[in-house]
């Protein structure tokens, strides 16, 4: 309940903050960074913690590339996002972690239409739609689960991860991502492809955990094969795509169907920690990832050594962040049984190679102290904090696996 309460008054802040920005934009900054701290007090993982914090502040950094912004408001959006994205592992009750999900969402739909000198109501009402559309069918999978009748269990499965995949850009649902990627203000983009994606991820896999069954063996599949068409597709256009913003676009989708695999480890909950994991330490690595290549496309290209730092850690070199992370959801894979997976998973990141490295030569350039470089310099720094083997990570996700369940399944 003290969790709660804090989180709660974060809220609050938010909100005065955002009141105060119409005549001082910069309260809303400032009301965003107490939110986010007074989160991080309340969360139940530090280690977990720590990272949603980071990139909720580089989210919030990245707004100052943005000469037109919507009175402040927008540092309020993206600091309650990070708040909420924080409490997604403090509750057990199923409807505050659907609320997270709705609350982590809505404030991209205005988010996503802002740029400069004004808004895109076009690409804003693209996105609308799938997203509304994703979270309809999100809810109505998670409340076919809840109710535990065996006979619809298989419905509510698909109907979730159908959901799922159109909320974050899983192929083949995917339609949306490339195109909004292209028109919309990169800025904005980056926090859509950062921090909107944790708490649909962890959402779904408390949900699918807790309502787990002797069909959900059978049914995984449906998720493993989704996982694969995704990392094909989504590298696949990214090699065939020359707008640096729909490479990114596509490899969104592809990056995406990795983080989707691990959800197959809900058929054996040993194994679930480390799958849980590398999902998590893929998202981070992805979240860092984007923000830094889509402010460098921003600000006209970013020091090249910088840009090349970001690509290796999405090909998953070690001991960078994004190898870490595959490597984590590849054991699970092996784990769990599905060695097929595992092994497209390695070789889409093969795949992956000739287009990060072109980004990185595209967007790279020479070095001048600029807003566009320290940007990258700070997510080059988070994704070298795993050059300590990050088995602290895998230890800290693994103590919050008894508190995955959820209360309000079932009758």
């Amino acid at each position: 309940m003290n969790d709660l309460m804090l989180m709660l008054a974060a809220i609050v802040v938010i909100v005065l903050g955002s009141i105060v920005s119409v005549r001082s934009p910069k309260a809303g900054l400032y009301g965003a960074i107490l939110a986010l701290i007074i989160a991080f007090l309340a969360c139940d993982s530090p280690q977990y913690g720590v990272f949603i914090f980071a990139i909720a502040i580089l989210n919030l950094a990245s707004l100052g590339a943005l000469k037109s912004k919507i009175q402040g408001i927008d540092y309020g959006l993206v600091g309650l996002m990070g708040v909420v994205t924080m409490y997604i592992f403090n509750t057990a009750d199923l409807s505050l972690v659907l609320a997270s999900l709705v609350l982590v969402s809505t404030p991209t739909y205005l988010l996503v239409m802002i740029r400069e000198g004004g808004v895109d109501v076009e690409v804003g009402i693209k996105y609308i739609t799938f997203m509304v559309i994703a979270t309809v069918l999100f809810l109505i999978g998670a409340v076919i689960l809840a109710t535990e009748i065996k006979s619809l269990y298989i419905l509510g499965y698909v109907t979730l991860v159908i959901g799922l995949a159109l909320e974050v850009g899983i192929a083949p649902l995917h339609e949306w991502v490339p195109d909004v990627f292209a028109r919309a203000d990169p800025v904005p983009v980056s926090i859509i492809a950062s921090m909107a994606k944790v708490v649909p991820f962890v959402a779904a896999m408390r949900i699918l955990y807790s309502t787990s069954t002797e069909l959900t063996a059978v049914v995984t599949v449906f998720t493993a094969v989704l996982a694969a068409v995704s990392m094909f597709i989504g590298n696949i256009g990214a090699l065939t795509s020359n707008e640096p913003a729909r490479v990114l676009g596509y490899s969104t989708v592809a990056n995406m169907g990795y983080v989707l695999s691990c959800m197959v480890a809900v058929i054996n909950p040993e194994f679930l920690g480390i799958a849980l994991a590398g999902g998590l330490l893929l998202l981070f690595s992805n979240a860092a990832g984007k923000i830094g290549f889509l402010n460098a496309i921003k600000g006209e290209n970013a020091y090249s050594p910088l840009m090349y730092l970001l690509a290796f850690s999405f090909l998953g070199v070690p001991p960078l962040l994004g190898f870490w992370g595959k490597l984590f959801v590849a054991i699970a894979l092996l784990k769990v049984g599905y060695l097929w997976l595992a092994a497209i998973l390695v070789i889409n990141a093969a795949i992956s190679i000739p287009y990060y490295l072109r980004l990185a030569k595209v967007l790279g350039g020479d070095w001048h102290i600029n807003f566009t470089n320290i940007i990258a310099v700070a997510v080059v720094i988070f994704v070298m904090v795993t050059i300590i083997p990050p088995t602290w990570f895998v230890e800290a996700i693994e103590t919050l696996i008894p508190l995955l369940g959820l209360t309000g399944i079932g009758g």
